[in-house]
């Protein structure tokens, strides 16, 4: 049964779980986001729990899976709507969203 944080979840994350997780493992991605204390940063650790969302059954999603949901939503669409000018295929503003599994010059 689809809802819509799950639909939502479905349109925005463009990534496999395995083209996420190979991403993750990246300097590129390793460098960008916000570090509380120096260590990994918000969108990496949300990257990884993606990650195992992607690789659940949807009967099998929990509370906790659903706000994280939620939350890669809203991350998502409110940074694709800060998208800056020119070529965005080297950027941190393209490599802090494939950290929550969206690549936007994916079709």
């Amino acid at each position: 049964m689809a809802d819509e944080e799950t639909e939502g979840f479905d349109d925005l994350v463009n990534m496999t779980a395995g083209e996420l997780e190979k991403w993750l493992a990246t300097e590129e991605s390793k460098s960008v986001g916000q570090k509380d204390g120096g260590g990994e940063s918000t969108g990496h650790a949300s990257g990884r729990r993606i990650v195992e969302i992607l690789r659940t059954r949807r009967d099998d999603l929990d509370d906790d899976d659903r706000s994280h949901m939620r939350k890669v939503n809203g991350y998502i669409r409110r940074h694709l709507a800060q998208r800056p000018s020119g070529d965005v295929a080297d950027s941190r503003w393209r490599h802090s969203l494939m950290n929550w599994g969206h690549d936007p010059l994916k079709e």
